[in-house]
C-alpha cells in the first residue's frame, strides 16, 4: 500500500473518517465503561463503525484504540491489556475496510502531565512504544496521534511512533479561540509553533481535530499552512460548537453545512479532511461529494 503522503502526490484531498466516541454511545456504550474493551466483547458494533465510513467514502479509517494508553486503561484495571486491545483494535478496523483503505490508528493523549512531576518521559515513551507497535502488528498502517493539547508530550509519542514502528505518523492538536479572536493550545502554544515542532519531531502529516467547528477550523488550518508550505494538513472538525440540550450535548452542524466548508478548508491548505465530535457517516459522505467535487 502506498503512503499517505504518497497518494496525496495523486491526489488533491483525501478523506478521513469521523466520530467514533459518540457512535459507540449511541450502540451503546455506558458512562464508565472502556471503549477499547468493546473491540473483543463486541466486535460486530466495532466493526459496523468502521464499515459504514468505509460506505461514506472515507479513504482511510481509524482504530478503536483512542484511549488505549496504558495510563487510560488501568483507570478500568486493564493496563495489562493494552497491547491486546490496541492490536485488536487494527485488526478490527483493517478485516472491516479491506486491504485497500489505509488504517490510521488513533492515539489519544495519556492524562498525564509531564510539568506536574508524576510521570517520567521514559514511562510516557513507553506507554505510546507498547500501544503503536500493537497498532501496527494489528494491520495498522499509520497511525494519528491526536487531540493532543501538550507539545513535549506529543513529541514524545511521535518518536515512539517513529523509533518502534514503520507506520506513517499523522499528528494533530487541538486549539481555543482566545478573547483577541487567536487560537492557541491549552498550554498555550499557536497553531504556527504546534506546526513547526510536529515537523521537527518528525510527523509526516500535521492538523488539528476537536475543540471547533469548521468555520473555526479555516483560520487554524491557514495559520498551520502558513508555517508548513510543504507539509500535508488534516483537519477533523465537530459538527460545530456543542449545545446543551436537556442532560446532553448535541452537535448543530448538519452534513450539508460541513460539506459547505470544504472548498474554504482545502484553499485554508487542507490536504485532508473528515470529521469529529458529532460528525456521523452522513457528514462524511457529504464532505466526500463536496471534495470530489473540487
Amino acid at each position: 500500500m502506498n503512503r499517505i503522503c504518497d497518494d496525496l502526490k495523486v491526489k488533491r484531498i483525501l478523506v478521513s473518517d469521523g466520530a467514533w466516541g459518540t457512535f459507540l454511545v449511541k450502540k451503546g456504550l455506558q458512562p464508565g465503561e472502556c471503549p477499547e474493551l468493546w473491540n473483543v466483547d463486541h466486535r460486530e458494533a466495532v466493526a459496523d463503525i468502521a464499515r459504514s465510513y468505509r460506505d461514506a467514502g472515507s479513504d482511510m479509517v481509524s482504530t478503536n484504540s483512542f484511549g488505549g494508553n496504558r495510563f487510560k486503561l488501568a483507570h478500568f484495571g486493564l493496563a495489562h491489556r493494552a497491547a491486546e486491545l490496541n492490536e485488536a483494535a487494527a485488526a478490527l478496523t483493517r478485516e472491516t475496510v479491506g486491504p485497500n483503505l489505509h488504517v490510521f490508528a488513533s492515539i489519544g493523549p495519556t492524562g498525564k502531565i509531564l510539568m506536574m512531576g508524576d510521570v517520567s518521559e521514559e514511562e510516557i515513551y513507553d506507554a505510546f512504544k507498547e500501544q503503536a507497535m500493537a497498532l501496527e502488528r494489528g494491520g495498522a498502517d499509520a497511525c494519528c496521534i491526536e487531540t493532543m493539547m501538550a507539545l513535549d508530550e506529543a513529541v514524545l509519542a511521535i518518536r515512539a511512533a517513529r523509533e518502534n514502528t514503520g507506520l506513517e505518523v499523522i499528528c494533530t492538536f487541538t486549539f481555543d479561540r482566545m478573547g483577541d479572536g487567536t487560537y492557541r493550545t491549552m498550554m498555550g502554544n499557536t497553531p504556527e509553533e504546534i506546526a513547526a515542532a510536529l515537523i521537527d519531531a518528525g510527523a509526516a502529516i500535521i492538523g488539528t481535530n476537536c475543540g471547533q467547528g469548521p468555520a473555526g477550523m479555516i483560520e487554524i488550518v491557514r495559520a498551520m499552512r502558513a508555517a508548513a508550505p510543504d507539509t500535508p494538513i488534516l483537519v477533523q472538525a465537530n459538527a460545530g460548537l456543542p449545545v446543551r440540550v436537556g442532560d446532553h450535548d448535541e452537535f448543530p452542524e448538519t452534513p450539508e453545512m460541513m460539506a459547505a466548508r470544504v472548498p474554504d478548508l482545502m484553499a485554508a491548505g487542507a490536504n485532508i479532511i473528515g470529521g469529529c465530535c458529532g460528525t456521523t457517516p452522513d457528514h462524511i459522505r457529504a464532505i466526500a461529494n463536496a471534495a470530489h467535487r473540487m
